[in-house]
């Protein structure tokens, strides 16, 4: 099977070598790397032309994040797809070997894993230690969700059930989550290791503002899939985070 990995990019030459320098040490012989780059104004795209391994570039103006994700969705061609950003990195050189062999298994739709996150500017200093750990149907609510750099899934799905929503500015990825994993019931497989290096940042925690909005987006999300969470549960979600910085 081949496995394509999406990077979107935009002014990201301080951070893109490292993402591309982690897909290309990975050990699995069939990996598709596409490059959508939102016209960078930086160098961004002469350090991609530095690595042969990328199977294909397209730089055009977007919609944002999720929009240059649905481009790579639709330009792939493997059997698994995964997305890793352009400042985020893969933890060591066989992820994409392991996330394989869990395709191995035919009903197997979907596969993650856990994720640390480290500092900005010294990924190796980790701040915090994101375990997704086993899932049942009943995890979502109670404030889970897997990590989505960590996230990989089988390409006829998105096919079938859909790319990501652009309604969303940053729940975007948690509700093709849960389309996929709690609406449509696919079959996941953990892998429990460690599979990728998140550099520290985001949005959509950075006030209680900006968390109070994303936790309204969060109810969007289960409600664009008529789903009702318990009234607790989009509380839950940020909560759940305060263990990970508790473990290394």
């Amino acid at each position: 099977m081949t496995i394509s990995i999406i990077t979107a990019t935009y002014n990201s030459a301080a951070t893109v070598r490292d993402t591309l320098a982690s897909i290309a040490a990975q050990d699995y012989p069939r990996i598709e790397h596409l490059i959508v780059d939102g016209v960078s104004k930086d160098n961004t795209l002469d350090i991609v032309k530095e690595f042969p391994h990328v199977a294909k570039v397209e730089s055009s103006k977007d919609k944002g994040i999720y929009d240059a994700m649905n481009k790579g969705v639709r330009m792939a061609s493997g059997d698994v797809v995964g997305i890793l950003n352009s400042d985020d990195l893969y933890q060591h050189n066989s992820v994409l070997s392991n996330v394989m062999k869990a395709f191995e298994d035919p009903e197997v739709d979907l596969v993650y894993g856990d994720l640390q996150y480290v500092q900005q500017h010294d990924i190796s200093k980790v701040v915090r230690s994101w375990k997704a750990g086993t899932y049942t149907p009943n995890s979502f609510y109670w404030g889970w969700m897997p990590p989505h750099p960590s996230f990989f899934v089988r390409k006829r799905v998105y096919d079938q059930l859909g790319l990501f929503s652009l309604d969303l500015r940053t729940a975007a990825d948690y509700e093709i989550i849960l389309r996929f994993m709690l609406k449509a019931g696919l079959k996941a497989a953990y892998v429990p290791e460690y599979l990728v290096r998140m550099r520290m940042g985001g949005a959509s925690n950075a006030t209680l503002k900006h968390r109070i909005n994303a936790n309204k987006e969060d109810r969007k999300a289960w409600d664009m899939n008529g789903l009702k969470p318990y009234f607790f549960t989009l509380w839950c979600k940020p909560l759940r985070k305060i263990n990970q910085f508790l473990i290394r």
